[in-house]
C-alpha cells in the first residue's frame, strides 16, 4: 500500500499528519511526503526577507535549502520519503503582508494550474492508495492553493484532508464529523514529535520554542480526518 501526503509547506505534514504517516510506515506502508512550496529565491527582498530574518536567520542564509535538509529529517523520523517540488510559496509571488496570506488570492496568481499538472505527474509516478491533503484551517492561501490543485487531481483518489497544524491548535473544531480519527500512540505520538523537532527554523515562530512544541504536541491523543470525496475506509 503507498501513501502519499500532499504538504504546502516544509513542516506542514509532520505538523498536521506525523502520527497518521507514521502508522502507516509501521504498518508495512510506503509513505511519501511531497511538499509543493519549496524554490529558492536567491536574493528575497521586503516580506519575503522578512519572513527568513523574523525566523532570526540572516539574509546571507539560504532559507529554502535550510527547509528542505529540516524536511529530510522529518521525514526520516517518520520513515517516510520527501519529495520536493520547486514552486515559490505566497511572499514571493507577489504577497506583501501577512495579512495578505490569509486574505482572498491575487487575481494574477494562477499558480494552481501549475501545482496541479506537477500533481497530475506525481500522483501518476506514485500510484497511492490514499492520498493526504490540507484542510485549509488558518486560510492560509498557499493551503488554498494546494488544496484547489487536489480537487482538479486527485477525483480517481481516496483522500483524506488533515485538520491543519498550528492553526487547528488555535481554531474551533470542525463542526462537520471526521471520517477518519487517527489514535495515537505513545510510540507514533513520539515519532510525530522527533519529525517536528526537525524544524528548528519555525519552532520559535511557530510554537515558542521546543519544549512548548513538545508540551502541546504532546498533548495530541488523536488526528482527526476528513473525506475530500468518495469513501475511504476501504483503505484504513
Amino acid at each position: 500500500m503507498k501513501l502519499l501526503a500532499i504538504s504546502p509547506h516544509l513542516d506542514d505534514a509532520a505538523f498536521s499528519a506525523g502520527g497518521l504517516l507514521a502508522s502507516r510506515v509501521d504498518q508495512g506502508w510506503d509513505v511519501t511526503v511531497a511538499t509543493c512550496f519549496t524554490g529558492n529565491v536567491a536574493q528575497p527582498t521586503g516580506f519575503a526577507l522578512a519572513c527568513q530574518l523574523d525566523k532570526g536567520l540572516g539574509a546571507d542564509v539560504d532559507y529554502m535549502a535550510l527547509r528542505r535538509a529540516e524536511d529530510h529529517a522529518a521525514c526520516a523520523a517518520l520513515g517516510a520519503r520527501a519529495v520536493h517540488l520547486p514552486f515559490l510559496e505566497a511572499p514571493h509571488r507577489g504577497y506583501t503582508s501577512a495579512a495578505m496570506l490569509f486574505a482572498a488570492r491575487l487575481p494574477d496568481d494562477r499558480i494552481v494550474d501549475d501545482v496541479a499538472t506537477a500533481l497530475t505527474g506525481l500522483l501518476a509516478a506514485e500510484r497511492p492508495d490514499l492520498v493526504l491533503g490540507p484542510l485549509c484551517l488558518g486560510h492560509h492561501v498557499d493551503h488554498h492553493v494546494v488544496l484547489d490543485a487536489m480537487r482538479q487531481t486527485c477525483a480517481a483518489q481516496a483522500v483524506l484532508l488533515w485538520e491543519d497544524w498550528p492553526y487547528a491548535d488555535r481554531e474551533a473544531r470542525v463542526a462537520a464529523e471526521p471520517a477518519v480519527i487517527e489514535r495515537l500512540t505513545p510510540e507514533t505520538r513520539a515519532r510525530r514529535i522527533a519529525a517536528c523537532a526537525a524544524y528548528t527554523s519555525q519552532l520559535g515562530f511557530q510554537f515558542g520554542g521546543v519544549e512548548a512544541m513538545i508540551e502541546r504536541t504532546g498533548r495530541i491523543a488523536e488526528e482527526r480526518y476528513y473525506a475530500l470525496q468518495g469513501p475511504v475506509s476501504g483503505v484504513i
